[in-house]
């Protein structure tokens, strides 16, 4: 068994750390030193029980960004249901999802004891509650709390565990290789796929299901606005959730990546920048003047797109792989919404779903078979194998997640409401819904459509 390190024991490493490249840095001049020792399973499965705790800012980030780009009168609300959504997604999946996820390899985790267990269930569980909190924001201002409560429960326990099990557990997607030939299988680093394409296509069977907000639409399908009531705050959880997605990245890669996490970790940032620039330049040039919502969604589409190909691409397409994504970005929330008639609040699908896909497409176009962990070789080094397993891989998230979620939404539809009355939805969530609000001390401006 391995042993386990106290965060004590992972604080006295890290100023060993830093005293050994103090002491390289001294001893300049003294000839080449030989290349420092990796990080050990240990201290890294040590760094990932530490940032299990990145939970809760990964929770106030989705709480910051939803209240922000919703309305004033059903903020409480919002933020109660990623709360609640995060604690019976947790117990769901620890009851029986992580069990379903690795296909029976370990047993129930009611009196879980090995250290590497645990460890892979808290790495996992993080992931997990980031994909079912996804919807939320699309899905705001209009959804039950009951109805959100019963897709928490389902979501963690079924849905999301089949496919990870698929990509990450040794499935059959992982298998294309194996089986098929296709180069490597399935590969998704971070999850783009396993993470961020199911929110989003989570997100987009329950939006298709309950249908828009009061006075999103006109008579003639076109849109009207329904403005969040604070941006500044939706900025701020946008920048919560960028920051714990990066530790978590890290932290997740730091044990396989060894030397490429240096990489990595530029590789994330890079997409990043690039897309929150490719979408305010977009928005500039087709508005006259850059669109701080927008930016935003760029920034966290970047970080999306990247997630899955990030230890296998260079800085350069890196870089391409966000800015295409920030262009995807807007032009999905565009599309959703102009053409498809899709009420989403807050962009999660466009963002989430559209760009997790392009960042399976972009791992099977950009791996340069350098990476000495991740080997694998994308459509444009020759591996058009790799790039194969990619596309089945998004298909399948598309075809299964989508129509399962979408599925069972009309089936609960059947039993309970999954959106609230009308006359609720008008008046505002937060009284009717969690029985406190956000903004209890002044009188919201009240309009049909407020």
């Amino acid at each position: 068994m391995k042993p386990r390190l106290s965060s004590l024991g992972c604080l006295v490493q890290a100023l060993c750390l830093l005293g050994v490249t103090a002491s390289t840095a001294a001893a300049a001049d003294s000839g080449p030193l030989p290349p420092a020792a990796p990080w050990s399973t240990a201290s890294a499965g040590a760094l990932m029980i530490l940032c299990t705790g990145l939970v809760f800012v990964i929770l106030a980030g989705f709480s910051l960004l939803d209240a922000g780009f919703t309305r004033a009168k059903n903020a409480a609300q919002t933020v109660a249901l990623n709360l609640m959504l995060l604690v019976v997604s947790l117990l769901s999946y620890w009851l029986v999802g992580y069990r379903l996820q690795t296909g029976g390899a370990v047993s129930w985790l009611l009196n879980a004891t090995s250290a590497p267990t645990v460890t892979s269930f808290l790495q996992q569980s993080l992931f997990m509650m980031i994909a079912v909190i996804i919807p939320t924001g699309a899905m705001a201002e209009r959804w039950s709390f009951k109805a959100a409560l019963w897709y928490g429960i389902v979501m963690a326990a079924l849905i999301y565990p089949c496919y990870a099990h698929w990509v990450w557990g040794g499935g059959w997607l992982a298998l294309l290789g194996t089986t098929f030939g296709l180069d490597r299988g399935m590969l998704d680093v971070t999850g783009s796929a396993v993470v961020h394409m199911t929110g989003g296509m989570a997100a987009l069977a329950g939006v298709t299901a309950l249908g828009p907000r009061i006075g999103k639409f006109r008579k003639d399908g076109t849109p009207n606005a329904l403005p969040g009531h604070h941006i500044p705050m939706a900025v701020t959880g946008s920048l919560l959730l960028c920051f714990s997605w990066f530790c978590l990245i890290i932290a997740t890669t730091l044990a396989d990546a060894g030397p490429q996490i240096a990489l990595i970790a530029l590789n994330t940032l890079l997409s990043a920048a690039a897309a929150s620039l490719a979408a305010m330049s977009f928005m500039w040039l087709l508005y006259g003047k850059p669109d701080l919502t927008m930016c935003t969604n760029g920034l966290l589409g970047g970080m999306v797109a990247i997630s899955g190909p990030c230890a296998l691409v260079s800085p350069l397409a890196a870089l391409l792989i966000g800015l295409i994504a920030g262009l995807l970005c807007c032009l999905g929330i565009f599309w959703l919404e102009r053409k498809l008639r899709l009420d989403d609040p807050v962009g999660a699908i466009a963002v989430h779903g559209i760009c997790g896909a392009w960042g399976v497409l972009a791992l099977g176009l950009f791996a340069n078979g350098t990476s000495g962990t991740y080997q694998a070789t994308g459509l444009l080094y020759g591996g058009a194998g790799q790039f194969a397993a990619e596309v089945i891989g998004l298909l399948t998230n598309l075809c299964f997640v989508f129509g399962a979620l979408y599925l069972f939404f009309r089936l609960l539809k059947l039993i309970i409401p999954l959106r609230v009355p009308a006359e609720i939805e008008v008046e505002g969530l937060d009284r009717y819904e969690v029985g406190v609000e956000a903004y209890p001390d002044f009188n919201q401006r009240r309009t049909p459509f407020s």
